[in-house]
């Protein structure tokens, strides 16, 4: 199964943006986006590197939260950063 975790919007430049989660940072491509997004918006990206949902602040923030929470407390499910094997 995979989780996606909201990821904030840093940078834009057209239909490209740079996210950041977990201090990690992305460069994702906005084509499939179906609303603008903008500088602090929170994101969900697919394989691939696409944008496809735009998220709520509060609810992207709470989310984050209890995910640091569980990677934290060593009952991670297999969660890992992107990028980690």
């Amino acid at each position: 199964m995979c989780l996606a975790a909201p990821s904030k919007i840093v940078e834009i430049d057209g239909d490209m943006a740079v996210t950041e989660c977990f201090g990690q940072r992305r460069e994702v491509s906005l084509m499939l986006m179906a609303e603008e997004v903008a500088l602090g918006d929170y994101v969900l990206i697919q394989a691939g590197g696409f944008a496809f949902e735009r998220v709520d602040p509060q609810r992207a923030e709470e989310s984050l939260a209890l995910m640091a929470e569980l990677l934290e407390s060593g009952g991670d499910a297999g969660i890992r950063p992107l990028g980690s094997a």
